[in-house]
């Protein structure tokens, strides 16, 4: 186990994170997995563990997480009347079944692969938010029928492959079908439960190789590092609620694509070059 002296300033490190992410969650409508998932793997990595599976307990953990800012943040938006349950449940199928198949396919994917997954996607999502147009539509409302069954189990596996909580899809699809972006973000702070419950519970099951992992796992989940991250977002997440509905939509978009990009951005970078 590592000392003291290199145990105590990523405790602090964890909970500063872990406070960050509960604004993200409640003003973007992200779990916080865009930045929990370099933070944990930048944490385990420099306490010296080198599981092969580094990069699953990373993303599991974080989904973790999320099941509890989600459902914080979904309901703190619900007070406000931001929050279109019906576009919710409509869609909640498809996202969970797509979260079970991406928890299933990220279980045999090597460390590296997941992250430049993780990069590509985050840089593309977030290059959309800052450079497309806030007039570009795909339609006038949120498609049901087929199209609802291609994109839904596609929101939940993607977001399962990066680690977060659907945001960074369903809101930039919510958008361009015509929604502001409150309601977007506040929709999409539900996708968060639905994606992370069935898949987290996958990879509590799995079965994971001693061989260079952290201490206090359940499966893939470090139990450590999910209560470190818990304890802040779940007091930030209702600061993140009360910013998001106090800025205007132009600025939240702005800040969400340079966040996506920069995050996503060094993960690549990592995953290519090491």
């Amino acid at each position: 186990m590592p000392d003291l002296g290199t145990l105590l300033p990523l405790l602090v490190f964890l909970l500063a994170i872990g406070g960050f992410a509960g604004v993200l969650a409640g003003a973007l409508g992200v779990g916080g997995g865009m930045v929990l998932v370099p933070a944990f793997y930048y944490a385990f990595t420099i306490l010296g563990y080198d599981s092969p599976e580094l990069m699953q307990i990373c993303l599991a953990t974080s989904l973790a997480t999320i099941v509890f800012t989600s459902i914080r943040s979904v309901l703190r938006h619900h007070l406000k009347g931001a929050v279109d349950w019906d576009l919710l449940k409509g869609w909640a199928p498809g996202v969970a079944l797509g979260a079970l198949a991406g928890m299933l396919v990220t279980k045999g994917l090597r460390s590296d692969v997941l992250m430049v997954l993780f990069g590509v996607l985050g840089v593309s999502v977030g290059a959309f938010l800052a450079f497309g147009r806030q007039d570009w539509r795909l339609g006038d409302s949120v498609p049901t029928g087929a199209v609802r069954w291609i994109s839904a189990p596609l929101i939940g596996g993607l977001s399962v492959l990066m680690g977060i909580g659907g945001g960074a899809f369903a809101v930039p699809l919510m958008t361009a079908y015509g929604r502001p972006i409150h309601h977007a973000v506040a929709t999409a702070a539900g996708f968060g439960a639905i994606i992370a419950l069935p898949s987290v519970a996958g990879f509590a099951l799995s079965a994971t190789s001693l061989d260079g992992r952290p201490p206090f796992q359940l499966g893939q989940v470090n139990l450590a590092g999910f209560a470190l991250i818990v304890s802040m977002t779940l007091l930030t997440a209702p600061l993140g609620v009360r910013l998001a509905h106090a800025t205007d939509a132009r600025v939240l978009r702005r800040a969400f694509a340079i966040f996506v990009i920069v995050m996503a951005g060094n993960m690549l970078r990592k995953g290519i070059w090491g």
